[in-house]
């Protein structure tokens, strides 16, 4: 299995394919950012990184810095955070957010901040729970940090 950047990888249309093809509501608005080229005027500055194992989707995470919760001063964000059910229950994401985070850490980041209504699952990723908030659609979120 690889790592790549959505962005500079050759084969954008296959990767956008995969995602398209997962149910998840957040997954299909993510498609959207990348088929309409506005995953940067949406996102800020960053990148979607996967992982892959030849031509088959594992695990992605955008590592930007907006997501769902409308906090500048709290950045970069991890985000979009997937695993296709046939790889689940392995931690494959958990290099992913590995990944993200020494990135973060290399364009100076002290934390990385993730939002979801998830009680239990990114703890186990070196994330502590920070406070809810309110996201942007106006549901109430948890927010994570994890020093990097």
């Amino acid at each position: 299995m690889q790592i790549i950047d959505y962005f500079r990888d050759d084969r954008p249309a296959r990767w956008l394919e995969q995602i398209a093809g997962y149910e998840w509501r957040a997954a299909k608005f993510l498609a959207q950012l990348l088929g309409e080229g506005s995953f940067h005027a949406t996102l800020g500055s960053g990148t979607l990184y996967l992982l892959v194992e030849g031509d088959s989707l594992v695990s992605f995470l955008t590592l930007a810095q907006r997501d769902c919760i409308d906090a500048p001063e709290c950045a970069p964000w991890i985000g979009f955070v997937h695993t296709a059910p046939e790889y689940r229950g392995r931690r494959h994401v958990g290099r992913l957010i590995d990944h993200a985070c020494a990135v973060a850490r290399e364009h100076g980041a002290a934390q990385v901040y993730i939002c979801t209504d998830h009680v239990g699952l990114y703890e186990k990723y070196g994330f502590t729970y920070l406070e809810n908030r309110v996201s942007i659609y106006g549901e109430d979120s948890r927010v994570y940090v994890r020093e990097v």
